[in-house]
């Protein structure tokens, strides 16, 4: 297995996810007072909810990129340990067409969907 093309792609991935949660936290720095130019008391509440619902689902879209983050970090760990491309359940060796499409997967397709079947 070439870990070279996987660690230039966790590393691609990775600064494009840094940027993501970058921009998330910059669109949100201010509060939604800011966000709507009024208080949220006033008479516009549809302008105050639509204001946080967006922001709600930036809050969830930043949570989920950094859990991502975790896992491309954890991936290239495992590059570093030698133990890139082995399920950690089973241990088996990762398909990689599976790591072709998520490259900090840390399963292999059938426990994955173990895993999600709970």
């Amino acid at each position: 297995m070439n870990t070279d093309r996987y660690r230039d792609l966790l590393l691609g991935e990775r600064d494009r996810v840094s940027l993501t949660i970058q921009h998330l936290q910059e669109a949100n720095a201010g509060t939604i007072e800011d966000e709507t130019g009024e208080e949220t008391y006033d008479n516009h509440l549809a302008d105050s909810a639509t204001a946080t619902l967006e922001r709600e689902i930036d809050y969830s879209l930043e949570e989920n990129s950094e859990h991502v983050l975790t896992a491309i970090d954890e991936a290239l760990a495992r590059i570093a340990g030698g133990t890139f491309g082995t399920c950690r359940r089973c241990g088996n060796q990762i398909a990689e067409n599976r790591l072709e499409a998520i490259p900090y997967a840390n399963r292999c397709i059938d426990c994955k969907r173990l895993e999600e079947r709970g």
